[in-house]
């Protein structure tokens, strides 16, 4: 007897509920795998990056982390 399948819709979407979890955003160095702090605002958190290349200066790859629930 074969499996049988059933098919639906399915769509992920973000969770706009009051209990959802927090939005983050975060910057990962791809060069040494360092992660800076998880913020609710994008453009905060991308300080870390500017920070951590200032004392590594050959690290100038970094992963845009983003978390949404």
């Amino acid at each position: 007897m074969g499996a049988r399948f059933r098919f639906r819709e399915f769509a992920l979407v973000p969770d706009d509920e009051p209990d959802a979890e927090p939005i983050g955003f975060a910057f990962q160095c791809a060069v040494c795998n360092m992660v800076g702090p998880t913020l609710a605002d994008a453009e905060k958190a991308s300080v870390w990056s500017h920070d951590h290349l200032r004392d590594k200066p050959e690290h100038f790859t970094y992963r845009h982390i983003a978390t949404l629930p």
